[in-house]
Order: C-alpha cells, then structure tokens, then sequence
C-alpha cells in the first residue's frame, strides 16, 4: 500500500478513534469516517490496530499483516473518500487470512461501503 494511503499520525488515529463510525464482528473490529476534504475526497486511508494485550511483538505483527492482506484484497471495492482502522479482536489472532477477509467484505456491506 503507498504511503498516501496509510494512517500513521497519533492525531489521525486519535480522531477516528474518538469520532468514527464503529461495527464489529466477531473478528475484526471497523471504525471510519467519511473524509470532508476534496484533496483526499479519492483518497482511502486505512491504518492497522492490534493491541498490546493481544500478544508479545511478533503475535502482534502477524496480526498486522493478516489484517492488511485482507484489507489489500479487498481495496479496490472500497468506496473512496474514507479513512478506515482495522482493529484485529482476540479471536482474530488464531484466525486465517481468508476467515479476515470474508469477515471484512460482511461488514463493509452492511455499512454501505462497497462498490457493487
């Protein structure tokens, strides 16, 4: 993924934790937020989230690129305009790329923010 695209500030991080729309399923926990700017209007940045209580570093970091391969397969669906966190639950670490994936396509659709 480019570096355009990434979430890498605390401050953006902050924001969509505080102010972002929240759904979750029994895997992966969703939180975005539609971005007002017309310079990132066509723009998806998406960061990744796995907590410190999930596991030592390298639990963590696996958690980490499950969540972005899913994410990558997924991308060019994803309406533009958006910032998204993916948060990996505690579930989620014993859990397959695939199961990740199907996981996030559920919950993109019910939000509405797919491309058809």
């Amino acid at each position: 993924m480019p570096d355009l695209s990434r979430i890498k500030k605390g401050w953006e991080f902050d924001l969509l934790f505080r102010t972002g729309i929240r759904t979750q399923g029994q895997l992966v926990r969703l939180l975005y937020l539609k971005t007002e700017s017309e310079s990132e209007s066509n723009l998806i940045k998406a960061g990744f989230v796995v907590g410190k209580r999930l596991g030592k570093a390298h639990v963590r970091s696996r958690g980490r690129r499950i969540l972005r391969e899913a994410f990558r397969q997924v991308r060019d669906r994803i309406t533009p305009g958006l910032k998204i966190i993916l948060a990996l639950k505690e579930d989620g670490l014993n859990a397959k790329t695939q199961d990740i994936h199907r996981e996030l396509v559920y919950l993109l659709k019910r939000r509405k923010l797919l491309i058809t």
